[in-house]
């Protein structure tokens, strides 16, 4: 259990505050994450990994001299928003250009997409190293479908390194992914973990078993099997790592025997001791191997075995030194702040700056009224989803990594407050719905929080501050929601997720509109026919996002994405409207 926590909806925020604080020499929090205490004095590349909290070391912990320049730092097991990416980048930025980096998960991989397409636009080199090591997730011939975890720490390592030695942009972007296409890891969970708050973890193992391949979010393993003893276990994680050796790899290999929360240490050294052994009766030298908890989940109780194939080019970057406030590696030349300016006012005044207000457009009375009917719906949705919230959770742990129902609600909570500042500030139907997605997208992170945020936004550019919609603007502003998920998110139907509703909703309101259904009638037509396909896809096999590789445990349950949005569409059905709708 994660039992130390005061609310555990601000857990992550409030644990990257205590981290900040008790490391104030290398690091400094800003938003959406930290960056290095001091910036470099001469332009250099920007190694900025991150991805949900709850791994620690990962994400934070690593920042420092021969590693991260700063880290993006997300709700637990959540990505982080699009938002919190761009401010972690233009605070350590510093004239070399930057690379995010983080595992290949599709709440991350659009995130972090977002704010490299808003860096470019502003004239910084950007780029992205997807890491995808979880060799249990996908098969060999589709390694692009892999997840990334305990290889985390490899490829960081390998391109932080080559950014402290004054690499060019596009070598360390080529390092990088050097690195992560040499690398392999395979792990195993003897317990699940567990969210603070929650009365019980994200999945169980049966006494006496262990769940083989498990992701670092909470994800179960793809089997159970008993569980063997430690020299048992540790040629299984050898066999299989070793089966997935790359055609390049040589016999010169980094190692992390990687503890993901609960296991000790002492156990670790036991499991040790068999893994090298049997690694070098492969023929394997060993390269300053780590023993320890690197990339965690939270309270888990598991192992990974990482192996990384080195060669004249990574081996150096492997071993040089490194200073952060998880990890320290040989002895760096002078001290930490050697050959860095110590500018905290002018980095404040520069964070402060680059915040910036979204200035209210005019609107017209007609928007500004129907705009307090969008408020009564945000409020009935939030309503909604608090009281689902565990539901919700629950669904997603099944294959995921239960963090649904917590994400919609952050997104809720987020999208009502910056609605009500906008209303009370003039804005219309618009500007409010704009904002309240841009806020829904910032706050809840993750998958669903940057296509709810995308969609709300396109759905209030749809409908404009001019005046109230017609029936068909309102359907034209749906369909402009559906259109911007359908571009981000990349679903299809029949992929389980929250496309699987949302297009029999969009196409019933179209048709029932264009045949001359009264407003009402067609939207309640249209919350059923989402209702009645979001249960339908208990029996779709997933085929995106975190429960892809658990696809036949999801087999009988509804996707959670396409569930929550069927009960929005219910809850704001009567509110939605230009008819019915009350006014605040």
């Amino acid at each position: 259990m994660t039992r130390i926590f005061n609310d555990p909806a601000v857990f992550a925020e409030e644990a990257l505050q205590g981290f900040c604080e008790l490391h104030p020499n290398l690091v400094r929090q800003v938003d959406g994450g930290a960056v290095r205490r001091h910036r470099p004095a001469q332009p250099k590349v920007a190694v900025i990994p991150g991805g949900g909290s709850g791994h620690y070391p990962a994400f934070a912990g690593l920042i420092g001299q021969g590693f991260a320049d700063g880290a993006v730092v997300g709700n637990i097991f959540t990505s982080p928003s699009a938002q919190q990416a761009y401010s972690v980048a233009r605070a350590a930025e510093s004239g070399g250009g930057v690379v995010f980096t983080y595992g290949n998960y599709a709440g991350d991989v659009m995130n972090f997409g977002l704010a490299t397409e808003r860096l470019a636009a502003e004239g910084i080199r950007v780029e992205n190293v997807i890491v995808t090591d979880d060799i249990a997730s996908a098969a060999a011939g589709e390694a692009d479908k892999r997840r990334g975890i305990a290889g985390d720490f490899t490829v960081f390592k390998v391109m932080g390194a080559a950014a402290e030695a004054g690499a060019g942009f596009d070598d360390v972007v080529r390092l990088g992914r050097k690195a992560n296409r040499l690398t392999r890891t395979m792990g195993t969970a003897f317990a699940g973990c567990t969210f603070p708050g929650a009365d019980a973890p994200l999945f169980t193992v049966a006494n006496g078993q262990m769940g083989l391949g498990l992701g670092i979010h909470g994800e179960p393993g793809l089997r159970d099997t008993e569980l063997p003893s430690a020299a048992e276990l540790a040629r299984e994680l050898v066999v299989r790592v070793l089966a997935e050796a790359p055609v390049e790899g040589g016999s010169r290999l980094a190692v992390i025997l990687n503890g993901l929360g609960s296991t000790k240490h002492e156990e670790l050294f036991v499991l040790w001791r068999t893994v090298s052994a049997l690694l070098r009766e492969a023929g394997h030298t060993l390269v300053l191997p780590e023993v320890g908890e690197l990339v965690t989940s939270l309270d888990m109780a598991g192992v990974s075995l990482t192996v990384t194939w080195l060669d004249d080019e990574l081996e150096p970057l492997w071993a040089a030194p490194a200073e952060t406030p998880a990890f320290r590696r040989g002895s760096l030349a002078g001290p930490a702040a050697a050959g860095h300016e110590n500018a905290e006012g002018a980095e404040a005044a520069r964070d402060e700056a680059q915040e910036s207000t979204a200035p209210v457009s005019a609107s017209s009375d007609e928007s500004r009224s129907f705009a307090q009917h969008c408020m009564s719906a945000l409020e009935t949705a939030r309503l909604t989803l608090h009281e689902a919230e565990t539901r919700l959770g629950d669904m997603d742990a099944i294959a995921g990594d239960g963090d649904h129902g917590r994400g919609m609600v952050r997104g809720i909570d987020a999208a009502f407050e910056a609605a009500v500042l906008a209303l009370d500030n003039g804005a219309g139907a618009g500007t409010m719905l704009a904002t309240a997605g841009d806020a829904w997208a910032s706050k809840a992170g993750g998958t669903s929080g940057v296509l709810w945020g995308a969609g709300l936004r396109a759905a209030g550019e749809s409908l404009g501050d001019e005046e109230a919609p017609s029936p068909g603007g309102l359907v034209a502003a749906v369909q402009a929601f559906t259109d911007r998920i359908l571009t981000l998110g990349k679903a299809e139907p029949g992929d389980k997720t929250l496309v699987d509703a949302l297009l029999p909703l969009v196409r019933t309101l179209v048709d029932a509109t264009g045949n001359g259904a009264a407003p009402l009638a067609a939207w309640h037509e249209a919350a059923r026919t989402a209702a009645s396909a979001a249960e339908a896809t208990g029996g779709l096999t997933p085929k995106k996002g975190r429960a892809r590789p658990l696809a036949e445990k999801s087999i009988g349950t509804p996707d959670p994405g396409a569930t929550s949005l069927a009960m929005v569409a219910a809850a704001v059905v009567d509110r939605f409207t230009t008819t019915n709708a009350p006014t605040k």
